[in-house]
């Protein structure tokens, strides 16, 4: 796939500007705070509804504006598609495929596959759980759009799960301060509807984690192939995912019992805590480099090279399952790895995949690469060619 343009109107610093790709590389050459990353998260959202740098559509509006747009014009081998968002103050939103307004957002999800790296994504490694659950969870919607509509209803019913757990958190501690008291104890809530919740919440749940475990089980030999060839044979990745619930069986039902057996061992803890501690929200992803978790032992040559070769897997992978390649954006990420790693990652890259990168320096690109590459100033929100740039400073 390609994105022949893009049209951004009161995007964060942009009020009006409009661009062709004309490469399938571009580079975003400027100093920071002038809307390199920007532009990079505009093809974010088109691509799947979210940014990693926020979650309030305001924050996307051109100070003194009530809404923004985006359009972009993609080439697929099915043909061309016209993606249009609108984004506003109020944070209602909109969406279009080809001038048509779709009433599901999450239908417009699929359509321009990418992956993104960042500095930011050294937090894969460093950060979290969640941090890792999010990574995989935006992966799989990228593989199987369907997979927003798994996720979402697990969000769901955890959340309505949540929600009677801590009514009956309230319920438990106001008995246990009245205990002594002649007043009569609070109404509990239902066991019964906490069991219906139980029941959706397994059938949910492991809908999730069997589609998490088939994604690990087929990046995780791409990117361990990829590390080792960038560690010179050095080092041995492994990536296994440790699901909440153990996935010993692939019979959904059994899954699914197992899960009940677990919640039911939580019970009590769970209606003192308030909250659900079963499930796939607290999955992880193991990363190991020669038997050592990375984590906290990796250092950041290790950890850096452990991230590269997971974003070259995602490229990879989503290329076999979707069929053609999907893009690459790199924010800034040349600067965070070394002489080495910029090479093969240049390398792998060539003209295979369409990649957009923003950088302050050029220094990182040798002649070849420069000479393929389309080259776009960014200056305060505005784009400039190379000759433009010249005539205005």
């Amino acid at each position: 796939m390609y994105l022949k343009s893009l049209h951004l109107s009161n995007f964060r610093n942009y009020a009006e500007q409009s661009v062709d790709f004309t490469s399938a590389k571009t580079i975003l050459l400027g100093n920071n705070a002038q809307g390199k990353s920007n532009l990079l998260e505009a093809v974010e959202l088109l691509s799947a509804l979210k940014s990693h740098r926020t979650s309030r559509d305001r924050d996307f509006v051109l100070d003194g504006e009530t809404a923004a747009s985006i359009v972009g014009q993609l080439a697929k081998q099915s043909g061309n598609v016209e993606l249009a968002l609108t984004l506003r103050q109020s944070g209602r939103r909109s969406v279009s495929q080809n001038g048509l307004g779709m009433r599901r957002q999450l239908d417009f999800l699929g359509t321009l596959n990418m992956v993104q790296f960042s500095c930011l994504d050294l937090d894969l490694v460093r950060g979290g759980p969640d941090e890792r659950r999010r990574w995989l969870d935006g992966l799989l919607v990228q593989l199987e759009p369907i997979y927003a509509y798994v996720l979402q209803q697990y969000v769901q019913v955890l959340k309505q799960r949540n929600a009677l757990l801590k009514k009956m958190q309230k319920a438990l501690l106001k008995r246990d301060r009245l205990a002594l008291d002649a007043e009569a104890p609070p109404a509990m809530p239902s066991l019964q509807e906490l069991a219906l919740w139980d029941a959706q919440l397994a059938v949910a749940g492991v809908r999730v984690m069997r589609r998490r475990a088939r994604a690990i089980a087929r990046l995780a030999p791409i990117a361990e192939a990829w590390h080792r060839s960038i560690s010179g044979n050095t080092e041995t990745l492994t990536i296994r995912y440790l699901p909440n619930v153990p996935l010993e069986t692939d019979v959904p039902e059994r899954i699914q019992a197992a899960f009940l057996e677990k919640i039911e061992a939580r019970t009590m803890a769970e209606r003192y805590q308030g909250s659900s501690m079963v499930g796939p929200h607290r999955d992880e992803v193991d990363f190991t480099i020669n038997g050592t978790p990375a984590r906290q032992y990796g250092s950041q040559g290790q950890q850096r090279t452990l991230v590269l070769a997971l974003k070259l897997a995602e490229l990879k992978l989503i290329e076999e399952v979707i069929g053609e390649p999907p893009l690459l954006l790199l924010d800034d990420v040349l600067a965070e790895l070394d002489l080495s790693r910029q090479n093969q990652l240049l390398e792998a890259i060539q003209d295979r995949f369409q990649t957009l990168i923003t950088t302050t320096h050029l220094g990182s690109f040798d002649s070849q690469w420069l000479n393929s590459s389309q080259i776009l100033y960014v200056d305060s929100g505005s784009l400039l060619t190379q000759e433009e740039w010249v005539e205005q400073f």
